[in-house]
């Protein structure tokens, strides 16, 4: 029998991803009129960072401020995209996961699962812990696993259209043990557990989808949410691996990430998620104690391939790659904070195969402008971009280098972050959009496949090239580097040639905290677990 999935709710899923991906571009921090030039000495390498060991142990009690990036207006992992800046550590702290990311290690480990192993990629072994219950008091076992995840995959979740072409079959062995058949080796499968369908729901959770519960096994309950003000989790008594610390975590909204790093550093939070360019930067540098993820394609711009379009044109796009300059765009919008880097990856990413970047070379540009233009094309382009000051000056820099290159661009400008999803993901109404697609160090094959496969629903540019789906395949069986470097290197240099979108700079997210703070653990996609979190007094 199949699922039959409403389209409201498979684009509640789409649009929240997409609130993710479009927004990410503009630096929320203000703009001091400064230049720092390229910022390509900054670390931006995923791992946690000047955290120190406590002099004492734990202390009991207290309450815990963490300013969230954006807000999660469910608790519904199918509905709020489970990531660090969208929800994803509140979600972790009612669920847990079932794996964790250790970054830097490089390393998947058991979280709320005992472990999950595999002798050929393709068959996996999970194990559960023995007398582990949800907060209505059922068991947390093999069965309310394959409920969980089914759910979550039928409900189109974060990272769901890779596990449904993936996963042939889930199988109770036994009550604590589920065994997981792939149609293909998928050497990074573990990483799907560190965050949405490793957030283990109960049965009663979802059993009503209209009337959707936040029951978890996690070390916090839901207690309360105010609309864009704050969430509030207290401790479960009864958490598998202990009482918490903590007696409760509140989740704010600030606003502006530059706002909850001044309030970090000022005492008002004790942790803030920090994403925009220049604030990451400051942070970094100021040797706050955090968690670091790398992001490939922090910045970048898509060019709409679908037909019709400028675009459709591949000399249009390869003359857009050409003609834009991402260290001239970084100091018009971050005061020249990032790594400029026209690859998928960026030259400081542990994956990175060593590839050259497509240049910046306004004269090629030119010429073939002047091919289309010979060809029919009327040299005509739209920037899309938001009303705000930040939106609107990274959208004037790049009208100032693509008019330099013969094209006639106008501004398309939108008021507000809905009206820019709607556009670009429900109408397709763009030539050219900024985005934030995050290549995550743990997650490089999902992020690829999720940002240019011809099946994703999220690919941005409609770009569609059976040799990159075919690259990307191959690219699914690789677990180191090393392993990858050369299908790597095919796909960079792919991208660079097909030129769907233009890659602008490699950078980080970044999850700070004050040095009263202790005990937090990274995990996947930028979400930090608070099941061992203290406050010193």
């Amino acid at each position: 029998m199949k699922t039959r999935i409403s389209t409201r709710a498979r684009w509640a899923v789409l649009l929240s991803a997409a609130a993710l991906v479009v927004t990410g571009c503009a630096d929320t921090s203000a703009d001091d009129g400064g230049t720092k030039g390229s910022s390509s000495d900054v670390d931006y390498s995923t791992r946690m960072m000047n955290v120190e060991e406590a002099s004492g142990d734990p202390v009991k009690g207290g309450t815990l401020r963490v300013s969230e990036y954006s807000e999660a207006r469910t608790l519904n992992p199918t509905q709020t995209f489970p990531t660090g800046s969208t929800g994803g550590n509140i979600m972790a702290a009612v669920y847990d996961t079932l794996m964790r990311y250790n970054g830097d290690e490089g390393t998947f480990e058991p979280q709320l699962a005992e472990s999950l192993e595999s002798s050929d990629n393709q068959t996996w072994t999970l194990k559960l812990r023995e007398g582990v219950t949800f907060t209505d008091g059922t068991p947390l076992d093999a069965d309310a696993v394959i409920g969980s995840v089914n759910y979550y995959t039928s409900a189109y979740g974060l990272n769901a259209l890779l596990m449904k072409q993936e996963v042939k079959s889930l199988k109770a062995v036994d009550p604590l043990t589920v065994e997981i058949s792939l149609a293909h080796p998928w050497a990074t499968f573990p990483n799907v557990f560190t965050n949405g369908p490793g957030m283990i729901m109960a049965p009663a959770a979802y059993k009503n989808p209209e009337a959707f519960k936040p029951i978890g096994a996690g070390p916090f309950k839901f207690k309360s949410y105010a609309p864009a003000e704050k969430t509030v989790v207290v401790a479960n008594d009864d958490y598998w691996g202990g009482r918490p610390a903590l007696d409760s975590i509140e989740f704010v909204l600030l606003g502006p990430d530059s706002t909850g790093y001044e309030t970090l550093k000022s005492g008002g939070v004790d942790v803030a998620f920090l994403r925009g360019t220049e604030t990451v930067d400051e942070a970094i540098q100021a040797k706050v104690s955090g968690m670091v993820n790398h992001a490939g394609m922090a910045n970048n711009l898509w060019i709409n391939n679908r037909e019709g379009s400028p675009g459709e044109d591949k000399r249009v796009r390869q003359a857009i790659a050409l003609a834009f300059d991402p260290e001239i765009y970084l100091k018009r919008i971050a005061n020249g904070a990032g790594n400029p880097s026209k690859l998928l990856l960026g030259p400081d990413s542990k994956w990175s195969p060593g590839v050259e970047a497509t240049p910046t070379d306004s004269n090629q540009a030119k010429e073939l402008v002047k091919e289309a233009k010979a060809d029919g094309f009327d040299g005509k382009i739209r920037v899309l971009a938001r009303t705000d000051q930040d939106s609107q000056s990274g959208a004037i820099a790049i009208q100032a280098m693509l008019e330099a290159v013969g094209f006639e661009v106008k501004l398309d400008l939108v008021q507000n972050v809905a009206d820019q999803i709607q556009k670009v993901y429900v109408d397709h109404d763009f030539d050219i959009a900024t985005s934030a697609t995050s290549i995550q160090e743990e997650n490089v094959y999902g992020r690829l496949v999720s940002a240019l496969s011809a099946q994703s629903p999220t690919n941005v540019p409609g770009y569609s090239n059976p040799e990159m789906d075919k690259l990307f395949a191959e690219l699914e069986g690789k677990d180191t580097p090393e392993a990858a470097k050369e299908v790597l290197t095919k796909i960079e240099e792919l991208f660079a040639e097909d030129a769907p979108g233009v890659a602008i700079n490699s950078g980080a997210m970044v999850n700070a905290w004050n040095k009263n703070v202790h005990g937090i653990k990274g995990s996947g996609e930028t979400i930090i677990l608070f099941d061992k979190a203290w406050l010193e007094k």
